[in-house]
């Protein structure tokens, strides 16, 4: 197995096509065919799943391909120690949940290394798809929290796919609502004060449990309850239906709006907010400033 083909293997995986992928490497799509057949045979694996549409990466080949990007990383910075030459496109990816800081550090990220091409990818996802992504090779970071209610659940499964947390920071848990809502003007809030209005929380697919629940109250029964799946829906509902979502109060104007304020919730428990990485992978260098940037900015919010 040859770099060059681990190229190839990456190029067809992002294309999703051997024909497109041929096309951009400049090779005839026969040549591409047999090397990527040749890296399956040697490896065991089938990296691709054919059809008329194209190709998709198997479970096997999300595996291999998270150790191609490892190997191909570590080659380009060798080459950039010592022969000073410029690095290769830029290749990284972040999956998390819906947090500002996690997406400010992430500009800061493109914005140090940018360059005439890259491919960078930000998956704000649900919780049980940040340990996959991870798993397998996806994203070389996850972003999630742990506490008293799901820590064990999230801890098991993190463990099992091979993966450790790293602790960024423990937030208290916060009310966020418009600033314009009828409990706008307390300092505190409690679970009973809450009752009245719409829970908002993002939506886990076949995961939707309290355990892989981003929000922080999803274990309790509340009367009135929105799923939604992305963050501008979920803002646009707090201001239009005086509706709230419980998570660490960290907010920032640009992302979240000016219209959103966060209050304290009375409660005892905490949120431990870090990092999910392979227990065996090297940092890129892309990962090292990724969470350089995520301390900057957890540290100024």
């Amino acid at each position: 197995m040859t770099l060059q083909q681990l190229r190839y293997l990456v190029m067809v995986a992002e294309c999703g096509s051997i024909t497109e992928a041929a096309e951009q490497l400049f090779i005839a799509q026969p040549s591409l065919t047999s090397a990527i057949r040749s890296i399956e045979e040697e490896m065991g694996v089938t990296a691709f799943s054919r059809s008329n549409k194209g190709v998709e990466v198997t479970r096997d080949g999300e595996v291999l391909l998270s150790y191609a990007r490892q190997i191909l990383e570590q080659s380009d910075l060798m080459t950039e120690h010592f022969k000073g030459e410029g690095y290769q496109k830029p290749h990284f990816s972040v999956s998390c949940q819906h947090y500002s800081f996690a997406v400010n550090a992430f500009v800061d990220v493109i914005r140090k290394y940018d360059a005439d091409s890259y491919s960078f990818t930000l998956r704000e996802t649900q919780t049980y798809e940040i340990i996959e992504d991870v798993s397998l090779g996806r994203s070389e970071i996850g972003i999630l929290y742990l506490s008293e209610d799901n820590e064990a659940v999230l801890k098991k499964l993190i463990q099992k796919s091979d993966l450790k947390f790293e602790e960024l920071f423990v937030a208290k848990p916060h009310v966020f609502l418009s600033n314009r809502h009828p409990l706008a003007g307390k300092d505190i809030l409690t679970v009973a004060d809450l009752q009245p209005y719409p829970y908002l929380v993002f939506e886990q697919g076949k995961h939707n449990s309290f355990y892989f629940s981003e929000e922080f109250l999803s274990m309790l029964e509340l009367p009135k309850n929105i799923m939604v799946r992305d963050r501008a829906t979920l803002f646009n509902l707090l201001i239009g239906l005086n509706g709230f979502t419980v998570c660490s109060g960290v907010l920032d104007a640009e992302l979240n709006g000016e219209n959103i304020t966060a209050k304290p919730l009375a409660s005892d428990c905490t949120m431990r907010i870090g990092t999910v990485t392979r227990k065996d992978s090297i940092r890129s260098r892309y990962g090292r400033s990724y969470l350089e940037a995520l301390q900057e900015h957890i540290r100024s919010e």
